[in-house]
C-alpha cells in the first residue's frame, strides 16, 4: 500500500483541501490528523550573538592555515 504525505492547513469552517491526484479517485482513504508543533525563534540580544560568534570570522589568512593542516596531516 503505497502511502501520501500531504502539508495543508485546516481553514476557518474545518475544511481541508490536498492536491489533485488521481490515483486516489473514487478510493476509500484513511487520514490521519498530526498538528504540526510551532516553531519558536529565540530572540537573542545583539550583544550575546556578537560573543557568540566574536573571532569566528578573522581576517586571518585561512588558506594558509589550510595549508599547514594539510602539510602536518600528510606526515
Amino acid at each position: 500500500m503505497r502511502a501520501f504525505k500531504f502539508d495543508t492547513r485546516i481553514s476557518k469552517d474545518g475544511t481541508i483541501q490536498i492536491p489533485f491526484t488521481p490515483s486516489l479517485f473514487n478510493t476509500e482513504v484513511e487520514i490521519i490528523i498530526v498538528p504540526k508543533e510551532e516553531k519558536k525563534r529565540i530572540k537573542k540580544a545583539g550583544r550575546k550573538f556578537v560573543e557568540q560568534w566574536v573571532g569566528f570570522l578573522k581576517s586571518e589568512d585561512t588558506d594558509s592555515s589550510k595549508f599547514d593542516y594539510l602539510l602536518n596531516r600528510i606526515r
